[in-house]
C-alpha cells in the first residue's frame, strides 16, 4: 500500500470510529417515493425489477445502484439508506434499488447475475432517466454488500452479439462501496460461520461440513476470486467484532487488491458488529462517492 492510501486508510479510521454503532441501519430512511417503482428488467421471476429516484437535472447524472441485504432470503428494495437519499435530494445523482431472486426460488449464481443484468438494464435505459452511463457505482450491506463486490469486480457481462439488447450493455462499474459484506468463502474451512445462509447460497443444507462443499462453487461464488488490477475503486467498511461476516473477508480482499495493485479502502469499525452495513458509517462512503464518482469526468 503506498504512502497516499494509507493516509486516506488512516483518515477513514479514525473519522468513523466516533460513530455510534448501536443504531441498527434499517429505518434510517425518509419516506421519499420512487419516481418508478417495479421496473422489471427481466421475465424470469416476479422478483426481478427495481425501483428509480431520479434527481432532477439538466444534464444527465451519475448514478449509485443499490443491492439489499438479507442473507439473500430476505430483504426488500423498498427503503433505501438516507446517504443515498441525500444525493438524490441535493441533485447530485439518480439511485436504483435492486430486487432479485432469493435462495428459495434459485441459489448462485441467480444473484449476481440479476445484478448484473440490472445494471445493464440501467444503461439501457440510461437517456430515458438521465443517467450518465459512465458514472455507475453500486453499494450494498451484508449479502447486499457480497453482490456489490461481486458485481464491481467480475469481467464484464456485455455480449455485444446477443439477441437481447439489454446484455448488449456493459456491467461494468466505476466504483463500489460494502458494508460488512462477505468476500471469501474459503474462510468457512477456518473460521466458524454458523449462519445458515452462507451454504444455502451455494446450493448446500445448513450445517454441511465446510470439506463437502463445492470447491468450484466457493470459488464463484466469492468476489475476492474475481480481483484484477484493472478493477474500480472499491470501499470496504466493516466491524472487527462482526460474528455474522467475520472481519477476515475485508482483510483478504483488501489485501488481494493491495497486491495487485488495485485501488482498495478498508474503514475498519473497533467494537462494530453486523450493525455498521449500512448504519451511521455513512461519512466515508459518502466522500468516496464523491471522489470516485461525483467528481471524474467523463
Amino acid at each position: 500500500m503506498n504512502a497516499s492510501l494509507k493516509t486516506i486508510a488512516a483518515c477513514a479510521i479514525s473519522s468513523i470510529v466516533l460513530v455510534t454503532l448501536s443504531a441498527p441501519s434499517h429505518g434510517q430512511t425518509r419516506n421519499d417515493k420512487p419516481t418508478h417503482r417495479d421496473v422489471a428488467y427481466d421475465d424470469d421471476h416476479a422478483s426481478q425489477c427495481l425501483d428509480v429516484y431520479l434527481t432532477e437535472s439538466d444534464k444527465p447524472t451519475p448514478a449509485m445502484i443499490y443491492i439489499h441485504g438479507g442473507g439473500w432470503r430476505a430483504g426488500s428494495k423498498k427503503n433505501i439508506p438516507v446517504w443515498l437519499r441525500n444525493f438524490v435530494a441535493d441533485g447530485q445523482l439518480s439511485v436504483i434499488s435492486v430486487e432479485y431472486r432469493f435462495t428459495d426460488v434459485a441459489s448462485h449464481p441467480a444473484q449476481v447475475n440479476d445484478c448484473l443484468r440490472a445494471i445493464q438494464f440501467v444503461r439501457k435505459n440510461a437517456t430515458k432517466w438521465n443517467i450518465d452511463t459512465k458514472r455507475l457505482g453500486v453499494t450494498g450491506g451484508s449479502a447486499g454488500g457480497h453482490l456489490s463486490a461481486y458485481v464491481a469486480l467480475h469481467d464484464d457481462a456485455a455480449d455485444a452479439k446477443s439477441d437481447d439488447l439489454v446484455k448488449q450493455h456493459s456491467s461494468r462499474v466505476a466504483c463500489a462501496v460494502s458494508f460488512a459484506g462477505p468476500t471469501d468463502w474459503t474462510l468457512l474451512s477456518t473460521i466458524d460461520h454458523r449462519h445458515p445462509a452462507y451454504r444455502q447460497l451455494i446450493g448446500h443444507e445448513p450445517g454441511t461440513p465446510a470439506a463437502d462443499l463445492s470447491a468450484k462453487m466457493i470459488k464463484d461464488v466469492s468476489p475476492i476470486s474475481f480481483a484484477s488490477k484493472d478493477d474500480p475503486p472499491i470501499m470496504q467498511v466493516h466491524g472487527d467484532k462482526d460474528v455474522i461476516v467475520p472481519v477476515e473477508h475485508a482483510r483478504n480482499l483488501h489485501k488481494q487488491l493491495e497486491k495487485i495493485g488495485g485501488i482498495s479502502e478498508l474503514v475498519v469499525i473497533p467494537g462494530g458488529n453486523h450493525s455498521v452495513a449500512g448504519a451511521r458509517n455513512s461519512e466515508r462512503a459518502t466522500a468516496f462517492v464523491k471522489k470516485h464518482l461525483l467528481s471524474v469526468r467523463p
